[in-house]
Order: structure tokens, then sequence, then C-alpha cells
């Protein structure tokens, strides 16, 4: 999971809400958002993420993603947050293909718990869960049943998902000659950091991270 540090809501969002008899009203409808507003919405989600899925870490787009309610729009419990910035995330996944399976905010759908579901909000997020040089994921604690519950509902585990972290995983350790403390630190150091030309994170960044910290342990 990526730490998302949410920036200001946009303009034209804000403006758009202004402007919304029923918002205004105090009862927010996404239905009432038309697809202009919507696309342009994911693309500022998008570049606010760094072009990363906020759940798997994987490379999103407008081809390629939705918005996702982090506290669903479809529970009768969080109705006035159908329009709310902060509980607006980008995930991958915006249309299925044949066979392909379920994960991150499509696999979520409507499961929430406010004990259990780890936020990419939530600024310890990334060291809630550990990565192994195969590509699978795990509690960083074995009693953490908020990490455990959020990779079953999320499906974070799935084949899929372990050999895409695997071959990213490969890939920066074949450009690696020399396992040196000060070669990992740099290393770490990059793939923190979005990149200079697009703004844009690499794939997988928090895992590779993940996996170099724990070779320096």
């Amino acid at each position: 999971m990526k730490y998302i540090e949410k920036g200001s809501e946009p303009p034209f969002f804000s403006e758009w809400k202004m402007n919304d008899k029923m918002c205004q009203r105090g009862r927010p409808n996404w239905k009432r958002l038309n697809s202009e507003i919507k696309r342009d919405l994911r693309n500022s989600l998008i570049r606010e993420q760094g072009s990363v899925c906020c759940y798997c870490g994987t490379r999103i787009s407008l081809d390629d993603s939705h918005i996702d309610h982090f506290r669903p729009k479809k529970r009768s419990k969080y109705p006035k947050l159908q329009l709310e910035y902060n509980n607006l995330l980008c995930s991958c996944q915006l249309e299925l293909q044949k066979m392909e399976p379920r994960h991150c905010g499509n696999a979520k759908g409507s499961w929430f718990d406010e004990e259990l579901t780890i936020s990419p909000l939530d600024s310890t997020c990334e060291s809630r869960f550990e990565f192994l040089e195969d590509g699978r994921i795990r509690p960083s604690d074995n009693n953490d049943d908020g990490a455990k519950e959020t990779i079953a509902h999320l499906a974070l585990d799935i084949s899929k998902l372990n050999e895409l972290r695997k071959s990213s995983i490969a890939a920066m350790l074949e450009n690696i000659d020399v396992l040196e403390e000060e070669t990992i630190q740099e290393l770490i150091d990059i793939y923190s950091q979005r990149n200079p030309t697009d703004e844009q994170y690499s794939p997988f960044c928090f895992v590779i991270i993940n996996v170099l910290s724990n070779l320096l342990n």
C-alpha cells in the first residue's frame, strides 16, 4: 500500500460543488457529477498519487483506473462523504479483462471497517506490510488483524500481483552488482522520490523500498 499525501481539493471540483443545489443543501450525490468532471477529478488523483495505484502500486492512467471511495458511497453510514475529496483515491482496474481477478478497489467494493481497514492516507500504512523477494505480501506484525483483513479483502496476495511484484523486485536486484549498504540506501532514496521529469513514482516503489530496507536489517 502506498502512502498518499492528499493535497488541496482541485478548484474545478470545489466550484462544481458550490454550484450544485443538492450539495449545497447538504445532500451530496456522486451520480450528479458529469463524465467530464469525473475524468478531470480522476486525472487530478492520478497526478496526486504519482501515477501508481494507492493499494497495489501498479502504474495507473486514465485508461486503466477508477475513483475509489475509501469509505464506500454505497453504505448509508457515509452518505455525506460521496463528494469529500479526502475520501477519494484512485485505484487500478477500470474495466476487467476476461478472466482477470479483482483486486484493490474492485475487490474492496463496499467493505469497510473503521478498526480494520488500513488507509493509504495513514502515514504508517506502508510499514504495516512486508514483501518477500518472491513477491508475496504479509503483515509486518503477525498480530496485526488490520493488515490481515486488508490483504484479504483487497486481494493483495493473489498470484497476479505476486508475479508483478516479483518481476519488479528481480529487475531492481539484477542491476545491483554489490549489495553494499551505501548502494542500497541510494536505491531507497531513488525509489522514494518521484521522477523529476514526469512527477511519477516507479511502479511498486514502496514494495522495492520494503525489500531493500529488509536487506539493511
